[in-house]
């Protein structure tokens, strides 16, 4: 299976230039990283920019599910590489079926296979706090579905990782034993993950992955990888990197597999980096995650991690 990630710099409100952004990258990847493609996975907010303040913020950019500006690209983008396309989006909902109601909204995201059709919308389940200010949480749970050529996918966005607004149990890894009730071969969070660390400092190394945000993301995934299950379950962390005001995001876009109990790294991005990744899992990872990951015995298994906390939208 061949996946790519596009990771850019959106800023918020500027829908055209990143558009363009996200064109610019695509434009400049080389032909065969494109042929063949089963899956193009964005960011959270892929186009409209993450880090509004308020519903009066972010109305202009709020589209409706299947026919928005984000839908339009991903449909055009679709049948122009043959492949399915995830992005994320900030939705509008037509209530006007079930008049009187109160306005609904929600950062989702829209799936739509290699012949241009919607599939899919995801609506993110636990929501940051900037998320707070204007959307409203899902109601159906995480993401379980089909995507050809892709397989049996569980799929969150961003926070649906951590624990129910930072207040659930470490342990209870929601999102984590969603995947592993799935029984998907594939897992995809779609992301506007940031760090908490000095822009400053952090903005210097922009072509080194964030190590510390990777290995928390692995780290909630630890019911899939105690599991140990014969079959191998690709992981696909598709974030955003860049500033927005005060925000800085993390970067470090990746596609991991767990595969009995040990975590293979088949590629990562930098931090700062904007660039497409593009793996084909069909071939040997580089990597177990211990070359990354940094455990000793040369993977990264789940019975010896530590906990790090961090928060992130």
């Amino acid at each position: 299976m061949k996946i790519a990630c596009l990771q850019f710099a959106p800023q918020v409100g500027d829908v055209d230039n990143n558009l363009n952004r996200a064109d610019s990258i695509l434009n400049k990847a080389k032909a065969a990283d494109l042929e063949n493609l089963d899956l193009l996975v964005l960011p959270e907010l892929a186009f409209s920019g993450y880090n509004f303040r308020s519903l009066q913020h972010i109305a202009p950019y709020l589209e409706p599910p299947g026919s928005g500006i984000s839908s339009l690209w991903a449909r055009t983008t679709a049948l122009k590489y043959d492949c399915s396309v995830i992005v994320g989006y900030p939705e509008k909902v037509d209530v006007s079926v079930k008049w009187p109601a109160s306005p609904e909204y929600y950062n989702s995201a829209l799936v739509v296979n290699g012949d241009g059709d919607t599939i899919a919308n995801y609506r993110k389940s636990f929501l940051y706090y900037t998320d707070e200010t204007w959307a409203l949480e899902g109601k159906d749970g995480f993401f379980r579905g089909e995507i050809p050529r892709v397989g049996d996918v569980a799929m969150g966005i961003c926070m649906d990782l951590n624990p129910y607004k930072f207040e659930a149990e470490w342990d209870a890894f929601e999102f984590g034993y969603h995947a592993l009730d799935s029984e998907a071969n594939v897992v995809i969070l779609t992301m506007a993950w940031t760090t908490e660390q000095d822009p400053r400092i952090f903005s210097r190394r922009p072509q080194d992955p964030d190590l510390e945000t990777l290995v928390y993301w692995v780290q909630r995934l630890e019911p899939l990888i105690r599991e140990d299950r014969e079959g191998e379950v690709i992981v696909v962390f598709c974030n955003r990197c860049g500033s927005e005001d005060e925000i800085t995001y993390a970067g470090t876009s990746a596609v991991l597999g767990i595969l009995q109990g040990e975590v293979y790294v088949y590629g990562v991005l930098g931090r700062g980096v904007k660039d497409l990744l593009v793996v084909d899992t069909d071939n040997l990872p580089p990597s177990k995650g211990g070359g990354i990951l940094g455990n000793g015995r040369g993977g990264y298994r789940g019975r010896t991690r530590r906990r790090v906390f961090k928060s992130s939208p």
